[in-house]
């Protein structure tokens, strides 16, 4: 098959997961979107929203309808390493065995990821980049493909460990979950407070995944896009000469390179979805606002000004 095929294909794949994900999860359209491209996309995502909002059953949701072992962990300040990445066992032949833990699966959802210590933190976030694990001098191969969405709580921030800058920086995507609409509230009320048993199909494998992920990766981008994408990162740097005002106004810390590699992938993946066989500009604007979220720091005036980082990033696109 062709690379121009199995794009054509991807497309109606990915509305026939779109279709099958909706029969669960009402209304939130760009979260789904911007989920289902951090997973085309070899990436992992920070769900930013406050409780009662169906992160969870989103997760579970895509897991099913990709075919994909889904494991959630709920993080406590009491999690230690060995909780999620397994432990060595001395089995009944007094030979020690090692017992995997939750880790490893596909899809693994890191509720309130802020709520354990650094050091259990840190174990979940080496995962994440190495795409394995050390127990006892032995290396564990993670599944493939292997997705890590985390969720935050942004009302309570007593007695929790916040992620610092350089570890959010391993999350491609920030994205905010926010209150359903009116109409949309409605049918979920509707929806689930019924005894309808709602049965969902698998649309692809495991297997079809990684072609997908490499199909992506594959796609080749224009330099003015690449050009763009690299501008529009140096624009957050302060003391980068091509920084604009509100950048020297209102940002203490920019992006690094990682987000220009992640503007570009999302690209590719965003033109992909929507039938397109290399990025353009435009993609690259429509994944810029998720991807740069987490990564810029505003500084005390922005606060006061009451500027919000997606109006700042706004102005920068």
């Amino acid at each position: 098959m062709s690379d121009v095929q199995a794009i054509n294909n991807l497309v109606v794949q990915y509305k026939a997961l779109k279709e099958e994900i909706h029969k669960v999860i009402i209304g939130q359209d760009e979260v789904v979107d911007q989920v289902l491209i951090s997973i085309f996309s070899r990436g992992h995502s920070l769900l930013v929203g406050v409780p009662g909002l169906a992160k969870t059953l989103l997760v579970n949701t895509i897991a099913q309808t990709l075919g994909l072992d889904f494991n959630r962990i709920q993080f406590t300040p009491d999690l230690m390493p060995s909780d999620i990445i397994g432990s060595e066992i001395l089995d009944e032949s007094r030979n020690f065995k090692f017992i995997k833990g939750p880790l490893f699966s596909n899809v693994i959802l890191a509720d309130e990821i802020n709520r354990t210590p650094p050091k259990t933190q840190a174990a979940l976030l080496e995962a994440m980049q190495e795409k394995s694990i050390t127990a006892a001098g032995t290396t564990y191969q993670l599944n493939k493909p292997f997705f890590v969405l985390a969720t935050q709580n942004p009302i309570e921030q007593e007695g929790t460990y916040p992620l610092p800058e350089a570890q959010l920086d391993r999350f491609m995507f920030n994205i905010w979950v926010d209150y359903p609409s009116f109409e949309e509230e409605m049918a979920i009320v509707k929806a689930t407070t019924s005894d309808e048993n709602i049965q969902l199909k698998q649309i692809l494998s495991g297997e079809e995944i990684v072609k997908y992920q490499e199909l992506i990766r594959k796609i080749p981008v224009a330099d003015n896009v690449l050009e763009y994408a690299v501008n529009l990162v140096s624009k957050t740097r302060y003391n980068n000469p091509k920084a604009p005002q509100i950048t020297k106004d209102f940002i203490s810390w920019g992006a690094g390179p990682r987000a220009s590699q992640y503007l570009i992938v999302g690209a590719k993946c965003h033109a992909a979805l929507n039938g397109k066989y290399s990025p353009d500009i435009e993609d690259v604007k429509a994944v810029a606002v998720p991807i740069l979220r987490h990564r810029l720091v505003k500084n005390y005036r922005a606060e006061a000004e009451g500027y919000t980082m997606e109006k700042i990033i706004e102005a920068l696109l």
